[in-house]
């Protein structure tokens, strides 16, 4: 039975839709949370400034009447700056040493020893290099390129 083959467009925008909406809900959340707990410590002032008030009121007698009509104002607490954690930074590998490297000509017998080695312009001398002791020793033997590192010179 052949399956629907998927928008992966559509798929990614649902995605990224449902995100959006996921961190804002979470904001609402802490900007209530932030809310509430202004609204904690406004009351708790508030109720400060009501013990100190009363005492002031039982002195000044009625006069003081018509200024608890007024609304107080409450004060606008200043959002605090969200600590963002630092992400520890990730410690650097080293980029392992790039070693230059030459091509040779190895001659070898049967058992993969190298027996010469000969420059890389000079392949025509390990050839009759390994066709001379294939045929006085009678054992195959080859020619193969090998890499070897370049040696660079220090001057001191």
């Amino acid at each position: 039975m052949a399956r629907r083959v998927l928008n992966r467009k559509d798929l990614r925008n649902d995605f990224d839709a449902a995100e959006r909406r996921k961190t804002d809900e979470e904001e609402t959340e802490e900007e209530e949370e932030e809310e509430g707990d202004e609204d904690e410590e406004a009351e708790e002032e508030a109720g400060e400034e009501t013990d100190a008030e009363a005492e002031v009121e039982d002195e000044e007698g009625e006069a003081s009447e018509d200024d608890e009509e007024k609304p107080k104002k409450k004060k606008k607490a200043v959002p605090k700056p969200k600590a963002k954690p630092k992400a520890k930074a990730k410690p650097r590998s080293r980029a392992a040493k790039i070693v230059r490297m030459k091509v040779v000509w190895g001659v070898f017998n049967n058992s993969n020893q190298r027996i010469a080695v000969y420059e890389y312009p000079k392949r025509k001398e390990a050839d009759d290099h390994a066709a001379r002791l294939t045929a006085d020793k009678k054992n195959t033997h080859f020619v193969q390129p090998v890499k070897e590192p370049i040696e660079e010179k220090k001057e001191e």
